[in-house]
């Protein structure tokens, strides 16, 4: 039984018993880096301790106004998702092996599973993923076990930071990646056309992208599936409330973040990768899928269908793992997606985009100011070109003023470093994107 050491007098028993001194156990940290003593201050009464905390956290710039995206939002989120999911039946549950102690979380990814197939207008769904990135990461793994192919194009307007984790976490597999650069804000489709052979698994495309531009993909899943290709499409899941779905284009496998289904930004996390496909290629999609069925006596009741990723048992065979249950995140989801409705969604979305289409318009009044990309459509996020050398420089002048005025895109892009990206959510008032059009000109 281990010996735990919790007082002076334990912590020398200890010590003899092990034949060692102080001085040894730390002998391998340089005298420079040691601390001779803890120089710990008088107890704290609990108001003591909450007043010190809070002057901590008024040092963070927590009451920005933001206009940032690329790929996480600040929507809205109701006090009801909040409430209803740290209801104590839920946060405490994790994956439901037993059915029969599981009904209540099964039915609920059940429901998850079902909003995230009408949303995206796709057959089956699992449940569920890390985040945007790993669902990106694992749908290219499962169009590679589907086609039996190991060659993959990515578009370069799949957000950056999806497209390095994917890179990270293939870096050994020996898969061949090809990116093709974008035309005029939409993927390329002469180059990615040039690029697809009988060798490829898949194309990975992203609606709308990391530019904000809306695209419509039917086009390249004909020429994917031409090839026996399969074509991914990583999406914006607030958007599908009033674009076309990645269903409604021919996509294979529709993959997202689900940040913005009631998750809040949380300094980055948790968050929830969803994913969805044909059910043709069920049995090659990771994670787990709960299904409905009836019991002996006819009555209803939930159970996990299929599991197939269950690396404990089939080990490098698994089909991914991944293996944590992201059930109280899709819980989030589900609760969200009731509260809005259909029509709640549908309306959710036209407010983003009437707003961020107020935004751009009184944005492109400021003197030099242009869009970048004029003739695209967008849903709720748009590129500025300044009539400044840098971008992030105007951004770190608006912080000052209280305002989060967007993304440099020059971070990830060449030759656009005074190019930014700015998203508008159902948050932002009128007054506040006027605050921002004054705030941005005095700082040209």
């Amino acid at each position: 039984m281990p010996f735990i050491a919790n007082t002076d007098e334990q912590r020398e028993q200890m010590l003899n018993e092990s034949g060692m001194s102080a001085e040894d156990l730390f002998a391998d940290i340089p005298a420079d880096l040691r601390c001779e003593r803890l120089k710990i201050g008088r107890g704290l009464s609990e108001q003591e301790v909450r007043r010190h905390m809070a002057a901590l956290s008024d040092k963070n710039a927590s009451g920005l106004i933001s206009f940032l995206g690329g790929g996480f939002y600040d929507h809205f989120v109701p006090a009801a998702v909040d409430a209803m999911a740290s209801r104590s039946e839920f946060y405490t549950a994790y994956t439901p092996y037993q059915p029969e102690v599981s009904q209540g979380t099964l039915q609920a990814i059940y429901e998850y599973q079902s909003a995230i197939c009408r949303l995206t207008e796709m057959e089956v769904a699992n449940a569920s993923l890390y985040d945007g990135g790993t669902a990106v990461y694992e749908a290219v793994m499962m169009a590679m076990r589907i086609t039996r192919r190991n060659r993959v194009i990515v578009d370069e307007t799949v957000n950056p930071v999806y497209r390095k984790m994917l890179r990270s976490y293939t870096t050994n597999l020996g898969i061949e990646f090809v990116q093709t650069s974008w035309h005029d804000g939409l993927a390329d489709r002469e180059k990615i056309a040039a690029e697809l052979n009988d060798q490829t698994a898949a194309v990975v495309v992203q609606n709308p992208n990391f530019f904000g531009c809306l695209d419509d993909f039917a086009d390249l899943a004909d020429a994917a599936h031409k090839h026996g290709a399969l074509l991914i499409v990583s999406c914006y899941p607030i958007s599908l409330g009033m674009v076309q779905t990645p269903g409604q284009m021919g996509a294979d496998i529709v993959v997202g973040e689900g940040q913005s289904l009631g998750l809040a930004l949380s300094f980055g996390g948790p968050y929830l990768g969803f994913m969805a496909t044909r059910k043709k290629f069920v049995r090659k999609m990771p994670g787990r899928v709960v299904g409905r069925t009836v019991d002996s006596e006819g009555r209803g009741g939930f159970v996990l269908t299929l599991q197939t990723r269950e690396q404990h048992i089939r080990r490098e065979k698994a089909m991914s793992n991944i293996c944590t249950n992201e059930g109280l995140c899709a819980l989030t989801a589900t609760i969200y997606l009731s509260l809005l409705g259909k029509e709640g969604l549908r309306e959710l979305a036209q407010t983003c985009a009437d707003k961020a289409n107020y935004a751009q318009k009184r944005l492109l009044e400021i003197p030099g100011v242009t869009t970048h990309f004029p003739n695209r459509w967008y849903f709720n996020e748009f590129v500025l070109r300044l009539p400044v050398a840098s971008a992030q420089r105007v951004i770190r002048r608006l912080l000052e003023r209280g305002i989060s005025a967007g993304f440099p895109l020059s971070r990830y892009y060449d030759d656009m470093e005074n190019s930014l990206l700015v998203a508008v959510t159902e948050k932002r008032t009128k007054e506040q994107i006027d605050l921002l059009a004054h705030a941005l000109e005095v700082s040209l």
